[in-house]
C-alpha cells in the first residue's frame, strides 16, 4: 500500500508539471529560456561549478513559479471577488518569482558575459 501512495504522488507531482508547462506563460518563457541557457552553456563550455549554478537558477526558477501558481490557482478558488488581502497575497508571490529571475539573470550574466566577450 505504501508503494502505491508514493507512486501515485509521484504521479500527481508529474501531473503538477505538466499543468505549469502546458498552461502557464511564463513557465513557457522561462522554459525557453531555460533552453537558451542550455544551450550556451554547451556552446560556451562552462565549469562543473557553473552548471551547478545554472541547473540550480533554472530549477529554483521553475520552483518558484510552480509555488506561484498553486498560489494564485488556490486563491482564485477561495474567491473571484476583488480582494485587498488576496491581491497582495498574488502580488508578493508574483514577486518572489520576478525577485529570482533577476537574481539568475545576474548569475548568467557573471558565467557567460566574459565567455562572450573573450569570443569577439
Amino acid at each position: 500500500m505504501a508503494t502505491h501512495n508514493r507512486i501515485n504522488a509521484f504521479r500527481y507531482a508529474l501531473n503538477g508539471i505538466k499543468y505549469l508547462f502546458v498552461n502557464e506563460l511564463h513557465a513557457k518563457i522561462h522554459l525557453c529560456a531555460a533552453i537558451c541557457v542550455v544551450l550556451a552553456g554547451l556552446i560556451f563550455r562552462v565549469s562543473k561549478i557553473e552548471w551547478c549554478l545554472l541547473i540550480l537558477c533554472i530549477v529554483v526558477v521553475f520552483m518558484a513559479e510552480g509555488f506561484n501558481t498553486a498560489l494564485e490557482k488556490l486563491a482564485d478558488r477561495v474567491t473571484q471577488d476583488q480582494d485587498s488581502y488576496i491581491k497582495i497575497t498574488k502580488d508578493v508571490a508574483a514577486g518572489a518569482v520576478l525577485l529570482f529571475v533577476f537574481g539568475a539573470v545576474i548569475i548568467g550574466l557573471i558565467i557567460f558575459m566574459p565567455k562572450i566577450l573573450n569570443y569577439f
